[in-house]
């Protein structure tokens, strides 16, 4: 694992991506290159942590220069292991060709999927899974291309679904899935349903493993702008609550909340700019 910049605290940034890091509607990141550039220069960590699935992530991951860092996928479901955050005695994987080892905490996604089916004819609720939708409608809600909604569909312990039917009914799905040890939490489109893991869950087992190898425990910056982004900005240090026009609750107070006025990687940069500038002390220059 690379050594933090002379001067600076250990520091790991966990971001969301879609609405976040990555605009909402057209995915794009521009806005938030800079302060992406900067913070690899000085050998701080960002790690995703989303509802994405690993599929989709791989080749994000190169997109946006974070290949060599960790990631959350699928709200927590999924963890992915670059050979830097491996025990080299517990973790390391001959057989995994980009060197990565995932951990999956949460339960098989065909277990999910059956169960939801179950739920749905006892309780004759109004939902649909992403599972047993046609590739050409996962397009048509998520924007995605071809092999994106193709990677979108390619879950491993979590399960989103459309919700169609009254929110009382929503409680009840809440309820019944709570029984059988299962979780249901928004998304920016979907809502998603998973074992007992969530986003902060996996950020500090992320932390622990960088204690474990390190020998001290780092900063932390959390990032996101729905409500399956709250058990992670709930679980770090500093705080980014991204605007967003989804128009639900998004409940954290205090002072280490950060409210943005801008969007998406915009709203990104400005929440990162915020904490690194006037809580840690770098100088307003980008060019370290």
């Amino acid at each position: 694992m690379t050594q933090p910049a002379l001067n600076k605290p250990p520091l790991l940034v966990f971001t969301d991506l879609d609405g976040s890091l990555l605009d909402h509607d057209t995915y794009n990141w521009q806005p938030a290159a800079a302060w992406l550039s900067r913070l690899e220069r000085q050998a701080i960590p960002v790690i995703p942590t989303t509802s994405k699935t690993r599929t989709e992530l791989l080749a994000l991951r190169q997109e946006l220069g974070l290949e060599h860092t960790p990631f959350i996928a699928e709200n927590g479901a999924v963890i992915g292991l670059p050979p830097s955050w491996q025990h080299a005695r517990l973790d390391r994987d001959p057989a995994s060709p980009d060197g990565l080892v995932v951990k999956t905490p949460s339960m098989d996604v065909d277990y999910i999927r059956r169960r939801l089916d179950v739920v749905r004819e006892r309780h004759g609720l109004r939902f649909r899974r992403m599972g047993e939708m046609a590739l050409a409608e996962v397009r048509e809600l998520t924007g995605l291309s071809t092999a994106g909604a193709e990677q979108a569909m390619a879950r491993e312990g979590s399960e989103p679904l459309v919700w169609e039917d009254d929110d009382a009914r929503l409680q009840a799905l809440h309820e019944t899935l709570r029984a059988d040890g299962l979780r249901l939490t928004r998304g920016g489109r979907f809502w998603h349903v998973m074992g007992a893991v969530d986003k902060g869950q996996a950020s500090d087992w992320l932390v622990a493993r960088f204690e474990a190898l390190r020998g001290y425990r780092p900063q932390t910056i959390g990032l996101g702008d729905g409500p399956n982004d709250l058990a992670l900005l709930a679980a770090t240090d500093m705080a980014v609550v991204i605007a967003a026009n989804h128009g639900q609750p998004m409940p954290l107070e205090g002072s280490r909340i950060y409210r943005t006025r801008a969007p998406g990687p915009a709203g990104w940069s400005e929440g990162v700019s915020h904490w690194l500038t006037r809580e840690l002390g770098w100088s307003g220059d980008l060019e370290d």
